[in-house]
């Protein structure tokens, strides 16, 4: 199983769709969840709410400015790699505080898409669609280009 961890709720419906639509997608190659935290500006009260929700037989993916930047097929590439040894994958995408070192720490594998800041539910669907994307390459079905 794939989840989604997330900071936040979304507010915008064209988000809401395009979330929707890629979520969709996605549950035809692999069962997706997406799990949603309340936001707090205490990062100490989000952590513990991330905290709470975090599955423990699970690898952790924390989505990072700082992280390792992966293209297209890398990333797909290094999803399959996962998968073949992990039933169970954790993205986690932190509010507008980013993410705790606490948090951090559970993460073996931390990756970022951009140096940019993007608003939260944009990038979760920009999260979304690479993971489609990835399924459908590693699948050698048309979508990539």
């Amino acid at each position: 199983m794939i989840k989604i961890i997330c900071v936040g709720k979304i507010k915008e419906k064209y988000l809401e769709e395009l979330i929707k639509d890629y979520f969709l997608r996605i549950n035809k190659y692999h069962k997706l969840e997406i799990v949603e935290v309340k936001d707090n500006e205490d990062i100490k009260i989000e952590t513990s709410n991330l905290l709470k929700v975090l599955p423990k037989n699970s690898y952790n993916i924390a989505l990072y400015i700082n992280g390792k930047t992966y293209d297209s097929l890398e990333f797909a590439n290094y999803l399959n790699n996962l998968f073949n040894h992990n039933a169970n994958i954790n993205f986690i995408i932190g509010g507008s505080n980013g993410l705790s070192p606490e948090i951090l720490d559970l993460c073996p594998t931390k990756i970022s898409f951009s140096k940019l800041t993007f608003p939260h539910g944009l990038f979760r669907g920009i999260l979304l669609e690479q993971i489609y994307r990835a399924f459908k390459i590693n699948n050698n079905e048309c979508y990539h280009k």
